[in-house]
């Protein structure tokens, strides 16, 4: 009886193997996330590309601030002493999500952010980033004494988590 424990035990473990290959556990690896050759990043203030002022400077604060946080990356105030540049555009824009249906009057309003990112390698002049688009959006209520700007606030915060994501390997 204890063979066949032994067989069985041999097997599975075979089995749980065969699935690994040259790159590592159905393609998983333990390499670094981030490109080892940038140690430090310029954030260029990011441009407003719509009507609404003022959400670049949040945005920017924000995507330095995650950056320092979430990554091995250090940030920098002089452009000649960095390894590379992110830039972009953030535009926002309202919507309604939810009608009265009497009087036809908003119920629920989102506030979305588009931002356009840019990454450039200074060191090889390389794009890491080319012209890619993340989005985010947060809803409010005026009848909640809920305003724009702070679900504008929310979207930019998750919009900037979605630019630093932008920064790592893919996958």
């Amino acid at each position: 009886m204890k063979w066949v424990y032994a067989i069985a035990i041999t097997i599975a473990a075979m089995l749980g193997l065969a699935g690994c290959g040259e790159g590592g556990f159905a393609g998983y690896h333990n390499s670094w996330l981030h490109p080892e050759e940038i140690s430090s990043v310029y954030v260029e203030m990011f441009d407003a590309g719509g009507f609404r002022r003022g959400y670049e400077y949040t945005l920017t604060e924000a995507v330095c601030k995650r950056i320092e946080a979430q990554t091995p990356y250090k940030i920098v105030s002089d452009r000649t002493m960095a390894d590379s540049i992110l830039s972009g555009t953030i535009t926002t824009t309202s919507g309604v999500l939810a009608a009265e249906g009497h009087t036809g009057g908003a119920l629920e309003r989102e506030a979305s952010v588009q931002v356009r990112v840019t990454w450039k390698n200074l060191k090889t002049g390389r794009l890491m980033v080319d012209n890619q688009s993340v989005f985010a959006s947060a809803s409010f209520s005026e009848q909640m004494n809920q305003t724009f700007e702070q679900a504008a606030d929310s979207a930019v915060n998750k919009a900037a988590q979605k630019v630093v994501e932008l920064m790592e390997r893919p996958w």
